[in-house]
């Protein structure tokens, strides 16, 4: 069985929603990231990256969210989540995911972990990064309004693994001191996955 190690206000979020999606067989193990357990012997042996999210498989265990969320689509081909015999449209999806992983996260993360980047006692630069995350997360979304959401999904009529990831990132936009409302789009699609019953039954997991 697969088991998913993650944290629910992570990017690792996505992931639990691929595998709801796909009706798979899974267990949750949650890595609390303030304590700081990622950093532990016993999880960087996991996953020496020291990140979540890390999917435990029979085969080894992968990291990195897109390459987890391609991995379901692939295990657990009857749900449809990517169009596994479309080349050009799944490399759209990957486009996507891409994009969120490479330039969203990593906008989003100079809120929290500037020190990534410059020395934590660089205050004046840990604070400048910080001022910049409402604009930098606002003009990422603008694009992806404008230019990478065409609706109802990602990939147009057809849901994909696409979906969750971008429904995990849009959550993130309050705390990062954007207006949601300002994306209709967005938020037209981030109300279609909350209606998901998948989507439901792994935010049930996450209640305590």
């Amino acid at each position: 069985m697969l088991t998913l190690h993650h944290n629910p206000m992570s990017c690792s979020l996505a992931s639990l929603f691929a595998l709801e999606e796909a009706s798979a067989p899974f267990s949750v193990v949650t890595v609390d990231l303030a304590a700081g357990e990622q950093t532990t012997a016993a999880y960087l042996a996991l996953n020496p990256k020291g990140r979540v999210p890390a999917l435990r498989t029979e085969r080894g265990v992968l990291t990195e969210t897109p390459a987890i969320l391609t991995y379901v689509a692939q295990r657990f081909p009857q749900a449809e989540l990517l169009p596994l015999h479309d080349g050009f449209e799944h490399a759209r999806a990957q486009s996507f995911m891409s994009y969120l992983c490479s330039t969203v996260h990593v906008a989003h993360a100079h809120r929290m972990r500037g020190y990534r980047w410059v020395d934590a006692e660089d205050t004046a630069a840990l604070q400048a990064m910080q001022r910049k995350v409402p604009e930098n997360m606002a003009a990422c979304f603008e694009l992806i309004e404008r230019e990478l959401l065409p609706g109802p999904w990602v990939l147009g009529e057809r849901y994909s693994v696409a979906d969750p990831y971008l429904f995990t990132v849009t959550r993130w936009l309050a705390a990062d001191g954007v207006d949601a409302a300002r994306f209709p789009r967005v938020q037209a699609h981030a109300a279609r996955m909350a209606a998901r019953p998948a989507i439901a039954r792994a935010l049930a997991r996450l209640a305590p």
